[in-house]
């Protein structure tokens, strides 16, 4: 097609993913850092730029990008609130979206937090690397064939990591609004309250929608929990209140908390911050309080199959508004 598609936030590991996939034939320029006010410079004359989550597809840089024959915003993501849909309507341009990629590279990291949350992994080796050996109370662990694991969002990934949880001999339960057949068949759906009082495990997969369910994990919602449970978020950050997660903690309500997300997350992640103290100091408590808090920095579809996913939906997205001027994934 030789069109130029300047691609942001492409890690070095991505690089032979990108060029890989390239079926189109696409006049590719990657970028390793995400898109910001300076980087903007680097897609001036390009008819259409890839982002990622925490990039800033925003009115300043679509304008000025619009300006030198940007046609095209894609998106390698599902969630797309980094990009201004006003602005973009406004100058015309057209934009598409990753309606969905690998469920199971979420279920794996959620599953992955919770063992290690639940069999204390991280604790010892954590006192190994200081040699010592001795095995104390805190070691002490249940089976996960003998814990209850509720998953409140059960759609695609909700579903995936239910599964690998059964597969584990876990009793798995689900709350979600819509109940579809495929769920039925591996869940049991009970209320919300009571997946939330009788779950040893609790892991979060439903969609952030504003003013609907912002800080849907509060304080209420940690009081109702059963005593030490662990608690997983691999959705979104604004889906969680982490004072009152902190609080949780602290009195040992919680026994645990595995994340891969943080509201207002670019301040931090994807940045090296060692030695310095973190603006936000219930976050700085919370990374502190490892081994018993978990944090990984939204690695959840950091995958070999989710980048796949990601990068040949956004090509064929772009090949469909070439070859059709339409999408069938077009968010603008």
């Amino acid at each position: 097609m030789g069109i130029k598609l300047v691609c942001y936030g492409v890690r070095d590991t991505e690089v032979e993913f990108f060029h890989k996939l390239n079926k189109y034939g696409y006049e590719l320029k990657l970028v390793n850092t995400g898109l910001n006010h300076e980087n903007v410079k680097e897609a001036i004359g390009a008819e259409a730029i890839m982002v990622r989550g925490n990039c800033m597809a925003d009115r300043q840089n679509l304008e000025l990008l619009a300006k030198s024959g940007l046609k095209y915003v894609l998106t390698r993501t599902v969630g797309f609130d980094h990009v201004d849909l006003e602005a973009v309507k406004e100058l015309g341009l057209k934009s598409a979206r990753v309606p969905g990629y690998s469920p199971n590279a979420i279920g794996e990291l959620a599953v992955s937090h919770a063992m290690m949350l639940l069999r204390h992994t991280a604790y010892a080796v954590e006192r190994t690397k200081n040699k010592n050996f001795i095995v104390d109370a805190e070691m002490f662990s249940k089976e996960i064939r003998n814990c209850t694991v509720g998953i409140i969002g059960a759609g695609k990934i909700g579903l995936t990591t239910a599964k690998l949880f059964k597969g584990l001999g876990a009793r798995v339960i689900a709350f979600d609004v819509f109940q579809s057949d495929a769920a039925k068949e591996v869940v049991e759906f009970v209320s919300q309250e009571e997946l939330i009082k009788t779950s040893d495990v609790i892991s979060v997969h439903m969609p952030y929608i504003k003013d609907v369910n912002y800080h849907f994990i509060n304080k209420e919602f940690i009081s109702n929990m059963k005593e030490g449970a662990i608690l997983l978020n691999t959705a979104r950050g604004e889906l969680q209140d982490l004072d009152a997660i902190l609080e949780g903690l602290e009195s040992g309500k919680v026994g645990g908390f595995g994340t891969d997300v943080l509201e207002g997350e670019k301040r931090f992640f994807f940045k090296d911050l060692n030695g310095q103290e973190l603006e936000d100091p219930t976050v700085e408590k919370l990374v502190n309080m490892y081994p018993k808090v978990l944090i990984t920095p939204h690695i959840g579809s950091y995958t070999d199959e989710a980048l796949t996913n990601m990068i040949s939906i956004s090509y064929d997205n772009m090949n469909e508004y070439l070859t059709e001027n339409t999408c069938k994934n077009a968010i603008a």
